[in-house]
């Protein structure tokens, strides 16, 4: 989850950036980066497979513009349930998605 220069700044407000991190922290393992160079999206959260799920071909989902403690909620009850890629992502959260930046490679 992005907690750089966007995200998890005052410039999102009404945001509890600490307690949204809490709450993903409990229902799963979260890694908070620096800027994830999709500043657009504020409050970027990005769901990773298991490593087992991930040898099946399943994908991270980006979710961006996680503003509410609603969304928040959204996310942990799909991590809860399967993870992403396992199974078809509910249609709320296809509100959040957001295509990821493309790795940038060296000139």
């Amino acid at each position: 989850m992005c907690r750089d220069c966007c995200c998890g700044s005052p410039r999102v407000t009404g945001v509890d950036h600490a307690a949204q991190t809490e709450r993903l922290r409990a229902a799963a393992p979260v890694r908070v980066s620096d800027c994830l160079d999709v500043c657009d999206h504020t409050n970027v959260v990005v769901v990773q497979p298991s490593a087992e799920d991930r040898a099946a071909c399943a994908r991270p989902v980006w979710l961006g513009l996680v503003n509410d403690p609603d969304a928040t909620e959204d996310i942990v009850a799909r991590a809860r349930a399967c993870g992403p890629g396992v199974a078809p992502r509910p249609g709320i959260l296809d509100l959040y998605a957001i295509t990821p930046p493309r790795r940038r490679t060296a000139s």
